[in-house]
Protein backbone atom coordinates (compact mmCIF):
# COMPACT_ATOMS: atom_id res chain seq x y z
CA UNK A 1 0.00 0.00 0.00
CA UNK A 2 2.77 2.36 0.93
CA UNK A 3 4.64 1.48 -2.26
CA UNK A 4 1.53 2.27 -4.28
CA UNK A 5 1.24 5.67 -2.65
CA UNK A 6 4.91 6.37 -3.34
CA UNK A 7 4.49 5.45 -6.98
CA UNK A 8 1.41 7.66 -7.22
CA UNK A 9 3.57 10.53 -6.06
CA UNK A 10 6.69 9.75 -8.12
CA UNK A 11 5.19 8.87 -11.48
CA UNK A 12 3.28 12.15 -12.01
CA UNK A 13 6.40 14.00 -10.93
CA UNK A 14 8.56 12.18 -13.44
CA UNK A 15 6.00 12.70 -16.18
CA UNK A 16 5.77 16.38 -15.30
CA UNK A 17 9.56 16.74 -15.27
CA UNK A 18 9.77 14.98 -18.64
CA UNK A 19 7.09 17.20 -20.17
CA UNK A 20 8.77 20.31 -18.77
CA UNK A 21 12.22 19.28 -19.97
CA UNK A 22 10.91 18.21 -23.37
CA UNK A 23 9.02 21.46 -23.81
CA UNK A 24 11.98 23.52 -22.61
CA UNK A 25 14.41 21.84 -24.97
CA UNK A 26 12.01 22.24 -27.87
CA UNK A 27 11.85 25.97 -27.14
CA UNK A 28 15.55 26.54 -26.41
CA UNK A 29 16.48 27.66 -29.94
CA UNK A 30 13.44 29.96 -29.90
CA UNK A 31 14.71 31.53 -26.67
CA UNK A 32 18.30 31.85 -27.89
CA UNK A 33 17.68 33.21 -31.40
CA UNK A 34 14.07 34.37 -31.81
CA UNK A 35 13.12 35.99 -28.50
CA UNK A 36 16.31 38.04 -28.45
CA UNK A 37 15.05 39.91 -31.55
CA UNK A 38 12.46 41.67 -29.39
CA UNK A 39 9.52 43.03 -31.34
CA UNK A 40 11.21 42.01 -34.60
CA UNK A 41 10.40 38.39 -33.82
CA UNK A 42 6.79 38.99 -34.80
CA UNK A 43 7.89 39.81 -38.36
CA UNK A 44 9.74 36.53 -38.84
CA UNK A 45 8.30 33.96 -41.23
CA UNK A 46 6.57 30.93 -39.70
CA UNK A 47 8.61 27.83 -38.98
CA UNK A 48 10.21 25.49 -36.48
CA UNK A 49 13.61 26.07 -34.84
CA UNK A 50 13.90 22.40 -33.90
CA UNK A 51 16.09 20.93 -31.18
CA UNK A 52 19.04 22.65 -29.49
CA UNK A 53 22.30 22.51 -31.47
CA UNK A 54 20.93 20.23 -34.22
CA UNK A 55 17.83 22.21 -35.10
CA UNK A 56 16.00 20.49 -37.97
CA UNK A 57 19.01 18.51 -39.26
CA UNK A 58 17.60 15.24 -37.90
CA UNK A 59 14.32 15.81 -39.74
CA UNK A 60 16.23 16.67 -42.90
CA UNK A 61 18.34 13.50 -42.63
CA UNK A 62 15.18 11.47 -42.02
CA UNK A 63 13.61 12.86 -45.20
CA UNK A 64 16.66 11.78 -47.21
CA UNK A 65 16.59 8.28 -45.75
CA UNK A 66 12.87 8.03 -46.51
CA UNK A 67 13.77 8.47 -50.20
CA UNK A 68 11.41 11.41 -50.37
CA UNK A 69 13.68 14.45 -49.86
CA UNK A 70 10.83 16.79 -50.75
CA UNK A 71 8.95 15.74 -47.61
CA UNK A 72 11.19 18.04 -45.56
CA UNK A 73 9.96 21.22 -47.26
CA UNK A 74 6.41 19.92 -47.72
CA UNK A 75 6.19 19.42 -43.93
CA UNK A 76 6.76 23.17 -43.49
CA UNK A 77 4.19 23.97 -46.15
CA UNK A 78 1.56 21.66 -44.64
CA UNK A 79 2.04 23.15 -41.13
CA UNK A 80 2.51 26.82 -41.96
CA UNK A 81 1.08 27.29 -45.43
CA UNK A 82 2.77 27.53 -48.84
CA UNK A 83 4.35 30.93 -48.14
CA UNK A 84 7.70 29.99 -49.71
CA UNK A 85 9.77 31.21 -46.75
CA UNK A 86 10.27 29.69 -43.28
CA UNK A 87 12.43 30.13 -40.20
CA UNK A 88 14.42 27.20 -38.80
CA UNK A 89 17.81 26.17 -37.40
CA UNK A 90 20.24 24.20 -39.60
CA UNK A 91 23.99 23.66 -39.89
CA UNK A 92 24.51 25.19 -36.45
CA UNK A 93 22.87 28.54 -37.20
CA UNK A 94 19.46 30.26 -37.19
CA UNK A 95 18.29 30.11 -40.77
CA UNK A 96 15.65 31.20 -43.22
CA UNK A 97 14.63 28.72 -45.92
CA UNK A 98 13.46 30.26 -49.19
CA UNK A 99 11.84 27.73 -51.49
CA UNK A 100 9.61 29.44 -54.07
CA UNK A 101 10.91 30.69 -57.41
CA UNK A 102 10.19 34.29 -56.36
CA UNK A 103 11.96 34.14 -52.99
CA UNK A 104 14.93 32.17 -54.36
CA UNK A 105 15.39 34.56 -57.26
CA UNK A 106 15.17 37.55 -54.92
CA UNK A 107 17.91 36.25 -52.63
CA UNK A 108 20.26 35.10 -55.41
CA UNK A 109 19.97 38.39 -57.30
CA UNK A 110 20.26 40.71 -54.28
CA UNK A 111 24.02 40.94 -53.70
CA UNK A 112 23.62 44.19 -51.78
CA UNK A 113 21.80 42.49 -48.92
CA UNK A 114 22.97 38.87 -49.15
CA UNK A 115 26.42 37.32 -49.27
CA UNK A 116 27.72 33.78 -49.64
CA UNK A 117 28.27 32.20 -46.24
CA UNK A 118 28.82 28.48 -46.01
CA UNK A 119 28.89 26.44 -42.78
CA UNK A 120 32.05 26.56 -40.66
CA UNK A 121 33.11 23.03 -41.65
CA UNK A 122 33.02 23.87 -45.35
CA UNK A 123 35.03 27.04 -44.76
CA UNK A 124 37.49 25.18 -42.51
CA UNK A 125 38.11 22.53 -45.17
CA UNK A 126 38.01 24.97 -48.05
CA UNK A 127 40.08 28.11 -47.59
CA UNK A 128 39.85 31.86 -47.28
CA UNK A 129 40.16 32.53 -51.02
CA UNK A 130 37.40 30.34 -52.39
CA UNK A 131 34.34 31.87 -54.01
CA UNK A 132 32.31 30.58 -51.04
CA UNK A 133 34.10 32.88 -48.61
CA UNK A 134 34.78 35.96 -50.73
CA UNK A 135 32.99 39.27 -50.60
CA UNK A 136 31.02 40.23 -53.70
CA UNK A 137 33.74 42.61 -54.91
CA UNK A 138 36.45 39.98 -54.42
CA UNK A 139 34.33 37.38 -56.15
CA UNK A 140 33.83 39.56 -59.24
CA UNK A 141 37.56 40.30 -59.41
CA UNK A 142 38.74 36.69 -59.09
CA UNK A 143 35.98 35.34 -61.29
CA UNK A 144 37.14 37.61 -64.12
CA UNK A 145 40.72 36.57 -63.41
CA UNK A 146 40.03 32.84 -63.63
CA UNK A 147 37.20 32.71 -66.18
CA UNK A 148 39.57 32.71 -69.18
CA UNK A 149 40.56 29.11 -68.41
CA UNK A 150 37.06 27.61 -68.69
CA UNK A 151 34.88 30.04 -70.66
CA UNK A 152 34.40 30.82 -74.33
CA UNK A 153 34.16 28.57 -77.38
CA UNK A 154 37.79 29.16 -78.42
CA UNK A 155 39.10 28.11 -75.02
CA UNK A 156 36.79 25.13 -74.63
CA UNK A 157 37.59 23.94 -78.17
CA UNK A 158 41.22 23.49 -77.12
CA UNK A 159 40.20 20.86 -74.58
CA UNK A 160 38.18 18.64 -76.92
CA UNK A 161 41.01 16.31 -78.01
CA UNK A 162 42.15 15.93 -74.42
CA UNK A 163 38.61 15.19 -73.17
CA UNK A 164 38.01 12.72 -76.02
CA UNK A 165 41.22 10.83 -75.28
CA UNK A 166 40.34 10.52 -71.59
CA UNK A 167 36.75 9.41 -72.17
CA UNK A 168 37.55 6.90 -74.93
CA UNK A 169 40.36 5.40 -72.86
CA UNK A 170 38.04 5.05 -69.87
CA UNK A 171 35.22 3.45 -71.85
CA UNK A 172 37.65 0.98 -73.42
CA UNK A 173 39.04 0.12 -69.99
CA UNK A 174 35.63 -0.44 -68.41
CA UNK A 175 34.36 -2.56 -71.32
CA UNK A 176 37.39 -4.84 -71.05
CA UNK A 177 36.89 -5.54 -67.34
CA UNK A 178 35.37 -8.86 -66.30
CA UNK A 179 33.77 -7.44 -63.18
CA UNK A 180 30.95 -4.85 -63.06
CA UNK A 181 31.96 -1.31 -62.15
CA UNK A 182 30.40 1.24 -59.80
CA UNK A 183 29.96 3.98 -62.35
CA UNK A 184 29.43 6.69 -59.72
CA UNK A 185 32.89 5.80 -58.38
CA UNK A 186 34.70 4.97 -61.64
CA UNK A 187 33.64 8.20 -63.35
CA UNK A 188 35.64 10.22 -60.83
CA UNK A 189 38.94 9.27 -62.44
CA UNK A 190 38.24 10.47 -66.00
CA UNK A 191 36.51 13.57 -64.64
CA UNK A 192 39.61 14.38 -62.61
CA UNK A 193 42.02 13.51 -65.44
CA UNK A 194 40.21 16.05 -67.62
CA UNK A 195 40.53 18.98 -65.23
CA UNK A 196 43.95 18.32 -63.67
CA UNK A 197 45.98 19.75 -66.60
CA UNK A 198 43.45 22.56 -67.08
CA UNK A 199 43.76 23.79 -63.52
CA UNK A 200 47.21 22.55 -62.44
CA UNK A 201 49.09 22.05 -65.70
CA UNK A 202 49.84 18.43 -64.75
CA UNK A 203 48.77 15.23 -66.49
CA UNK A 204 50.46 12.85 -64.06
CA UNK A 205 48.25 9.77 -63.70
CA UNK A 206 50.14 8.91 -60.54
CA UNK A 207 48.56 11.91 -58.80
CA UNK A 208 44.98 11.26 -59.84
CA UNK A 209 44.08 8.29 -57.63
CA UNK A 210 45.61 9.87 -54.53
CA UNK A 211 43.96 13.24 -55.13
CA UNK A 212 40.55 11.61 -55.60
CA UNK A 213 41.02 9.70 -52.35
CA UNK A 214 41.94 12.89 -50.48
CA UNK A 215 38.97 14.82 -51.86
CA UNK A 216 36.67 11.94 -50.86
CA UNK A 217 38.09 11.94 -47.31
CA UNK A 218 37.57 15.70 -47.04
CA UNK A 219 33.97 15.40 -48.22
CA UNK A 220 33.21 12.66 -45.67
CA UNK A 221 34.16 14.95 -42.79
CA UNK A 222 31.53 17.51 -43.77
CA UNK A 223 28.79 15.18 -42.52
CA UNK A 224 30.19 14.73 -39.00
CA UNK A 225 30.71 16.92 -35.90
CA UNK A 226 33.64 19.32 -36.12
CA UNK A 227 35.84 17.40 -33.65
CA UNK A 228 39.49 17.70 -34.67
CA UNK A 229 40.82 14.82 -32.58
CA UNK A 230 42.29 11.45 -33.66
CA UNK A 231 39.63 8.83 -34.29
CA UNK A 232 36.97 11.25 -35.50
CA UNK A 233 35.89 11.68 -39.13
CA UNK A 234 36.47 15.41 -39.15
CA UNK A 235 40.06 14.90 -37.94
CA UNK A 236 40.72 12.55 -40.87
CA UNK A 237 39.30 15.17 -43.20
CA UNK A 238 41.63 17.82 -41.77
CA UNK A 239 44.59 15.46 -42.28
CA UNK A 240 43.50 14.79 -45.86
CA UNK A 241 43.22 18.53 -46.51
CA UNK A 242 46.73 19.08 -45.13
CA UNK A 243 48.18 16.37 -47.41
CA UNK A 244 46.29 17.79 -50.38
CA UNK A 245 47.67 21.24 -49.58
CA UNK A 246 51.22 19.84 -49.56
CA UNK A 247 50.70 18.27 -53.01
CA UNK A 248 49.29 21.47 -54.51
CA UNK A 249 52.00 23.58 -52.90
CA UNK A 250 54.68 21.31 -54.36
CA UNK A 251 53.12 21.66 -57.81
CA UNK A 252 52.98 25.42 -57.33
CA UNK A 253 56.61 25.54 -56.21
CA UNK A 254 57.69 23.59 -59.29
CA UNK A 255 55.84 26.01 -61.54
CA UNK A 256 57.25 29.01 -59.72
CA UNK A 257 60.82 27.73 -60.07
CA UNK A 258 60.22 27.42 -63.81
CA UNK A 259 58.48 30.80 -64.01
CA UNK A 260 60.60 31.86 -66.93
CA UNK A 261 59.25 28.98 -68.99
CA UNK A 262 55.56 29.54 -68.23
CA UNK A 263 53.62 29.91 -71.44
CA UNK A 264 51.87 33.18 -72.16
CA UNK A 265 48.47 33.79 -73.66
CA UNK A 266 45.80 31.21 -74.42
CA UNK A 267 46.34 27.66 -73.21
CA UNK A 268 47.87 28.32 -69.83
CA UNK A 269 46.64 26.39 -66.83
CA UNK A 270 44.79 28.16 -64.03
CA UNK A 271 47.86 27.84 -61.82
CA UNK A 272 50.02 29.45 -64.53
CA UNK A 273 47.64 32.39 -64.80
CA UNK A 274 47.43 32.93 -61.04
CA UNK A 275 51.22 32.84 -60.67
CA UNK A 276 51.53 35.89 -62.91
CA UNK A 277 48.45 37.73 -61.62
CA UNK A 278 47.90 40.45 -59.03
CA UNK A 279 45.33 40.80 -56.27
CA UNK A 280 42.89 43.71 -55.93
CA UNK A 281 45.65 45.86 -54.41
CA UNK A 282 48.07 45.18 -57.27
CA UNK A 283 50.24 42.79 -55.25
CA UNK A 284 51.28 39.28 -56.38
CA UNK A 285 48.94 36.55 -55.18
CA UNK A 286 50.21 34.58 -52.21
CA UNK A 287 50.80 30.86 -52.59
CA UNK A 288 47.93 30.19 -50.21
CA UNK A 289 45.53 32.32 -52.25
CA UNK A 290 46.53 30.43 -55.41
CA UNK A 291 46.15 27.13 -53.57
CA UNK A 292 42.64 28.01 -52.37
CA UNK A 293 41.44 29.01 -55.82
CA UNK A 294 42.89 25.93 -57.54
CA UNK A 295 41.54 23.69 -54.77
CA UNK A 296 38.06 25.16 -55.21
CA UNK A 297 38.04 24.57 -58.98
CA UNK A 298 39.37 21.02 -58.64
CA UNK A 299 36.82 20.11 -55.97
CA UNK A 300 33.84 21.52 -57.82
CA UNK A 301 35.09 20.47 -61.26
CA UNK A 302 35.26 16.74 -60.76
CA UNK A 303 32.48 16.18 -58.19
CA UNK A 304 29.75 17.94 -60.13
CA UNK A 305 30.76 16.48 -63.51
CA UNK A 306 30.95 12.96 -62.08
CA UNK A 307 27.46 13.19 -60.59
CA UNK A 308 25.92 14.85 -63.64
CA UNK A 309 27.40 12.31 -66.08
CA UNK A 310 26.29 9.40 -63.89
CA UNK A 311 22.73 10.73 -63.56
CA UNK A 312 22.38 11.47 -67.27
CA UNK A 313 23.49 7.96 -68.18
CA UNK A 314 21.27 6.51 -65.45
CA UNK A 315 18.13 8.27 -66.67
CA UNK A 316 18.85 7.34 -70.30
CA UNK A 317 19.34 3.69 -69.38
CA UNK A 318 16.13 3.64 -67.33
CA UNK A 319 14.21 5.05 -70.32
CA UNK A 320 15.10 2.94 -73.41
CA UNK A 321 13.05 5.09 -75.79
CA UNK A 322 15.02 8.16 -74.71
CA UNK A 323 18.28 6.23 -75.03
CA UNK A 324 17.46 5.27 -78.62
CA UNK A 325 16.45 8.82 -79.49
CA UNK A 326 19.70 10.20 -78.06
CA UNK A 327 21.69 7.54 -79.91
CA UNK A 328 20.00 8.28 -83.22
CA UNK A 329 20.87 11.96 -82.79
CA UNK A 330 24.55 11.05 -82.43
CA UNK A 331 24.37 8.82 -85.52
CA UNK A 332 22.96 11.73 -87.53
CA UNK A 333 25.70 14.03 -86.26
CA UNK A 334 28.27 11.48 -87.43
CA UNK A 335 26.65 11.32 -90.88
CA UNK A 336 26.79 15.11 -91.25
CA UNK A 337 30.46 15.26 -90.30
CA UNK A 338 32.85 16.38 -93.01
CA UNK A 339 35.11 13.58 -94.24
CA UNK A 340 38.17 15.64 -93.35
CA UNK A 341 37.07 16.10 -89.73
CA UNK A 342 38.77 13.87 -87.21
CA UNK A 343 37.11 13.56 -83.85
CA UNK A 344 34.47 15.63 -82.12
CA UNK A 345 33.86 19.23 -83.15
CA UNK A 346 32.77 21.99 -80.78
CA UNK A 347 30.07 23.09 -83.24
CA UNK A 348 28.42 19.69 -82.85
CA UNK A 349 27.30 20.59 -79.33
CA UNK A 350 24.59 22.76 -80.89
CA UNK A 351 23.41 19.79 -82.97
CA UNK A 352 22.71 17.80 -79.81
CA UNK A 353 19.27 19.31 -79.32
CA UNK A 354 17.67 16.27 -77.74
CA UNK A 355 20.66 15.42 -75.55
CA UNK A 356 20.66 19.01 -74.33
CA UNK A 357 17.05 18.56 -73.18
CA UNK A 358 18.02 15.34 -71.39
CA UNK A 359 20.84 17.16 -69.60
CA UNK A 360 18.55 20.04 -68.56
CA UNK A 361 16.02 17.54 -67.19
CA UNK A 362 18.81 15.78 -65.28
CA UNK A 363 19.92 19.12 -63.81
CA UNK A 364 16.38 19.77 -62.65
CA UNK A 365 16.55 16.57 -60.60
CA UNK A 366 19.99 17.34 -59.14
CA UNK A 367 19.11 20.51 -57.24
CA UNK A 368 20.06 20.80 -53.57
CA UNK A 369 20.36 24.14 -51.81
CA UNK A 370 22.73 27.12 -51.71
CA UNK A 371 23.97 29.14 -48.74
CA UNK A 372 23.65 32.87 -48.23
CA UNK A 373 23.68 35.23 -45.23
CA UNK A 374 21.75 38.45 -44.67
CA UNK A 375 24.12 41.44 -44.42
CA UNK A 376 21.33 43.58 -42.99
CA UNK A 377 17.69 43.22 -41.99
CA UNK A 378 15.75 42.43 -45.17
CA UNK A 379 12.05 42.03 -45.85
CA UNK A 380 10.93 39.33 -48.31
CA UNK A 381 7.24 38.77 -49.06
CA UNK A 382 6.41 40.75 -45.94
CA UNK A 383 8.64 38.66 -43.66
CA UNK A 384 11.83 39.67 -41.87
CA UNK A 385 15.18 38.05 -42.64
CA UNK A 386 17.36 39.21 -39.69
CA UNK A 387 20.91 40.42 -40.18
CA UNK A 388 23.42 37.60 -39.64
CA UNK A 389 20.93 34.77 -40.18
CA UNK A 390 21.77 32.14 -42.80
CA UNK A 391 19.53 31.86 -45.84
CA UNK A 392 19.12 28.46 -47.49
CA UNK A 393 18.07 28.79 -51.13
CA UNK A 394 16.23 25.49 -51.71
CA UNK A 395 16.68 24.83 -55.44
CA UNK A 396 15.02 21.42 -55.40
CA UNK A 397 11.80 22.87 -54.03
CA UNK A 398 11.63 25.15 -57.07
CA UNK A 399 12.42 22.38 -59.54
CA UNK A 400 9.91 19.96 -57.99
CA UNK A 401 7.07 22.43 -57.61
CA UNK A 402 4.02 21.29 -59.65
CA UNK A 403 3.18 24.95 -60.25
CA UNK A 404 6.45 25.22 -62.20
CA UNK A 405 6.57 21.74 -63.78
CA UNK A 406 3.74 19.40 -64.63
CA UNK A 407 4.27 16.01 -62.96
CA UNK A 408 7.64 17.19 -61.62
CA UNK A 409 8.82 13.78 -60.34
CA UNK A 410 8.59 12.31 -63.83
CA UNK A 411 11.80 12.41 -65.89
CA UNK A 412 10.57 14.00 -69.11
CA UNK A 413 13.02 15.76 -71.48
CA UNK A 414 10.15 16.69 -73.80
CA UNK A 415 9.05 19.34 -71.28
CA UNK A 416 11.96 21.43 -72.64
CA UNK A 417 10.77 21.45 -76.25
CA UNK A 418 8.79 24.68 -75.93
CA UNK A 419 9.57 25.93 -72.43
CA UNK A 420 7.56 28.97 -71.41
CA UNK A 421 8.33 29.53 -67.78
CA UNK A 422 8.74 32.40 -65.41
CA UNK A 423 12.25 33.50 -64.58
CA UNK A 424 13.76 31.73 -61.61
CA UNK A 425 12.05 28.37 -62.12
CA UNK A 426 15.22 26.70 -63.46
CA UNK A 427 18.28 27.56 -61.39
CA UNK A 428 20.57 24.47 -61.20
CA UNK A 429 23.71 26.63 -61.30
CA UNK A 430 22.39 29.44 -59.13
CA UNK A 431 21.75 32.91 -60.50
CA UNK A 432 23.24 36.38 -60.66
CA UNK A 433 26.99 36.95 -60.68
CA UNK A 434 27.51 33.82 -58.55
CA UNK A 435 26.28 31.62 -61.41
CA UNK A 436 28.55 28.53 -61.59
CA UNK A 437 31.55 29.48 -63.79
CA UNK A 438 32.31 25.89 -64.86
CA UNK A 439 28.90 24.95 -66.27
CA UNK A 440 30.00 25.10 -69.93
CA UNK A 441 33.08 22.94 -69.35
CA UNK A 442 30.97 20.39 -67.44
CA UNK A 443 28.42 20.21 -70.26
CA UNK A 444 31.20 19.73 -72.82
CA UNK A 445 32.59 16.79 -70.83
CA UNK A 446 29.16 15.17 -70.48
CA UNK A 447 28.37 15.58 -74.18
CA UNK A 448 31.68 14.11 -75.34
CA UNK A 449 31.38 11.15 -72.97
CA UNK A 450 27.80 10.40 -74.07
CA UNK A 451 28.65 10.94 -77.75
CA UNK A 452 31.18 8.11 -77.65
CA UNK A 453 29.16 5.91 -75.32
CA UNK A 454 25.97 6.12 -77.39
CA UNK A 455 27.79 5.39 -80.64
CA UNK A 456 30.07 2.58 -79.48
CA UNK A 457 28.95 1.05 -76.18
CA UNK A 458 26.04 -0.32 -74.23
CA UNK A 459 25.66 -1.26 -70.60
CA UNK A 460 23.93 -3.82 -68.44
CA UNK A 461 22.63 -2.77 -65.04
CA UNK A 462 23.46 -5.40 -62.43
CA UNK A 463 20.81 -4.41 -59.86
CA UNK A 464 17.82 -3.08 -61.83
CA UNK A 465 15.76 -2.74 -58.67
CA UNK A 466 18.35 -0.79 -56.70
CA UNK A 467 16.52 2.25 -55.29
CA UNK A 468 17.49 5.89 -55.45
CA UNK A 469 18.93 7.40 -52.28
CA UNK A 470 19.62 11.08 -51.61
CA UNK A 471 22.84 12.64 -50.30
CA UNK A 472 21.05 15.14 -50.82
CA UNK A 473 21.41 14.70 -54.60
CA UNK A 474 19.94 11.52 -56.15
CA UNK A 475 22.19 8.45 -56.37
CA UNK A 476 21.40 4.76 -57.05
CA UNK A 477 21.98 2.87 -53.81
CA UNK A 478 24.43 0.51 -55.58
CA UNK A 479 26.30 3.53 -57.05
CA UNK A 480 24.97 2.50 -60.48
CA UNK A 481 26.68 -0.88 -60.67
CA UNK A 482 26.93 -1.72 -64.39
CA UNK A 483 28.83 -3.78 -66.94
CA UNK A 484 30.05 -1.95 -70.06
CA UNK A 485 30.15 -3.73 -73.40
CA UNK A 486 31.18 -2.65 -76.86
CA UNK A 487 28.17 -2.27 -79.14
Amino acid sequence: MEMTNVLLLIVPGLVGAYVFLFGFLRKLNELLYVKRLGNKQYDLPPGDMGWPFVGKMLSFSKSLKSRDPDSFISSFASRYGAVGIYKTFMHGAPSIIVCSSETCRRVLADEENFKMSYPVMIRRLGGSKTFHSMSNSEHKYYRRLTAAVINGSDTLSMYIRHIEDVMIESLDEWSSEDQPVEFATKMKKPAFKVILPIFCGSEADSMVERLIYLFDEIKKGLRFPRINFPGFKFHRSVQAKEELTEILMEALSSLRSAAGNIASGVGRSLMDILLTSKDEDGLPLSDYAIHDLVYMYLSAGFESTTTATMLTLFFLHENPDMLEKAKEEQVQILKKRDSTQTGFGFHEIKQMEYLSKVIDEMLRFMGGYLFREAKSDVTINGYLVPKGWKVLVWLRAVHMNPDNYEEPKEFNPSRWENPKRKGGTFIPFGAGSRFCPGSDLAKLEICIFLHHFLLNYKLERINPGSPIIYTPGPLPADKFLVRFKKA
